[in-house]
């Protein structure tokens, strides 16, 4: 991820970095599927937090993303080095000026009601995420886009108004996943879920369980499971109980207290990965008193971030600055109060006029993340200390993802998702054109700048300049309290082999997964 998005070839063209061995390597990863060993079983899963909705385009909880990252497919998607590699494209190329992005899509690409994928399913799946009344969640990464052509069934050209290097790893979310036409044109997106991925849903109760079964039909190779039944049991002792007495294959954990407990049980195996997802804090700059920087910049010097760390999360993580990706992330410090100095925090306050503090209401998620509870007890704790008085409001995660969505809070206790470039992970908050600006409800004339900078700076040095300035600067004015990163965890039974672990936190690992029977 060092390396520019760009490569020269010997006609002068641009193209996508993975172009050379994308058919190559999607052999590959063929041949390692299709070995599998011929016995199948049903992989039996528990989770705690149950998706809020089917939409792909327009889910932000990580819930949701877990279920449909294995029933939709993307474009392109990232490996567990954040590499850009093959999914519904085999393979792609930019033009010499960096403004025509094409993609051959994969001849044997199927959805699951039978229908071919084609560049028509491409063309409406993007247009649908970037209009406006759709409310997709990751609408601001392509709004470079004016138009897309389709001169055959296995070909989509993208014409971009600028060069948009971040533009290929955006498209590897789900959140950009291609959809089908006859879907869209029936208004059923969101009421059932018809992908092209490994999977297939069945059966979906919420808050209860849900039926995947495998896609014989997907055109990335053999699943080596028949399916996936999934159960839904909020709490994780129970999830740490059910794969003790091996009525659970494999599990998701979201709690690192649970996990740690896993490593004791000579049955099981924890799987533990850094991912760049982020603990934060947002405040609500358009909501006084946090109008005022000083105000911000108190409650940033007053946070002790390693203890909410140390005391939430058992230290199950690390400090970190608003850039959380391996290329782009910085010593945090170097940044603005990141050594809490609770005299300066009260000094700021006393300066903006509050010595005397202020009272205001932090919301937080019931289950996503587990610890957030624990989190808005540590900061309440900590803020008390320069006369803020904060009040814990609990929601459950579809009540709290609306809020959050409508910006109706002071403060909120966030688990963000990352991504592997900075300009995808935060230009829907911080430029003006962002679609969650509702959400941050603050940009100035440096973040926007900054952030259209290093969307066309192509030489990765430089970008790494221009997004270390913007880090700097976005701790500084201090809308939001960066936290900490932490780690994704997955338990399995010792028969269960072959999932791969992401830095995004991913479970599509699970389709090369096999049950030793």
């Amino acid at each position: 991820m060092g390396q520019s998005f760009f490569t020269t070839s010997a006609s002068g063209t641009f193209r996508g970095k993975s172009l050379v061995s994308t058919v190559a390597l999607a052999a590959l990863i063929g041949t390692a599927v299709l070995t599998a060993p011929a016995s199948a079983a049903t992989l039996r899963m528990a989770w705690s937090q149950d998706a809020t909705g089917l939409d792909p385009h327009k889910q932000t909880a990580f819930s949701s993303i877990r279920l449909l990252e294995l029933i939709y497919e993307p474009l392109v998607r990232l490996d567990s080095e954040l590499k850009i590699i093959p999914a519904l494209a085999q393979s792609w190329e930019f033009t010499e000026d960096g403004k025509t992005l094409t993609f051959k899509l994969d001849p044997e690409a199927k959805f699951q009601n039978g229908d071919k994928v084609t560049s028509a399913d491409v063309k409406a799946s993007f247009e649908r995420l970037m209009a406006e009344e759709t409310g997709a969640a990751a609408r601001a990464n392509f709004l470079s886009i004016e138009s897309i052509g389709t001169p055959d069934e296995t070909t989509a050209v993208f014409n971009l108004s600028q060069p948009d290097v971040p533009i290929l790893t955006a498209m590897t979310s789900i959140n950009a996943a291609v959809v089908p036409v006859s879907e869209i044109e029936a208004g059923s997106i969101g009421t059932k879920a018809i992908g092209s991925g490994p999977f297939k849903l069945e059966k979906w109760e919420p808050n209860a369980k849900e039926v995947l079964s495998a896609n014989k039909d997907w055109a990335g190779g053999t699943v080596a499971v028949d399916g996936i039944d999934i159960s839904v049991l909020p709490d994780e002792t129970a999830i740490l109980a059910a794969l003790r007495t091996r009525q659970v294959d494999f599990a998701l954990i979201n709690d690192p207290l649970v996990a740690t407990l896993v490593p004791n049980e000579a049955s099981l195996t924890l799987n533990r990965t850094p991912v760049l997802n982020y603990h934060v804090l947002q405040l609500n700059p358009s909501r006084s008193p946090m109008t005022e920087l000083g105000v911000r910049q108190a409650i940033s010097c007053a946070i002790d971030r390693q203890d909410v760390l140390d005391t939430a999360l058992l230290g199950e993580g690390e400090v970190s600055g608003p850039l959380t990706m391996p290329a782009y992330a910085s010593d945090p410090s170097q940044l603005f109060c990141y050594e809490r100095d609770v005299e300066k925090a009260k000094q700021l306050l006393a300066d903006a006029g509050h010595a005397e503090g202020f009272s205001a209401t932090v919301i937080a998620a019931t289950g996503e993340p587990p610890t957030a509870a624990a989190e808005a007890q540590v900061i309440q704790s900590q803020l008390a200390e320069i006369g803020i008085k904060l009040d814990i409001k609990m929601m459950e995660l579809n009540v709290y993802v609306d809020t959050w969505l409508k910006g109706d809070f002071d403060m909120a206790v966030a688990l963000n998702g990352g991504r592997a470039d900075p300009y995808s992970m935060y230009n829907r908050y911080w430029t003006k054109d962002g679609n969650l600006q509702k959400v941050a409800n603050y940009i100035d004339d440096t973040l926007d700048d900054l952030m259209q900078k290093g969307r066309v700076e192509t030489d990765p040095d430089k970008r790494r300049e221009i997004f270390g300035a913007f880090e700097k600067h976005l701790a500084e004015v201090s809308p939001w309290i960066w936290l900490y990163t932490s780690y994704s965890y997955t338990a399995q039974q010792k028969n269960v082999d072959g999932f791969v672990a992401t830095p995004t936190g991913s479970l599509f690992g699970l389709s090369t997964v096999t049950v030793a029977q």
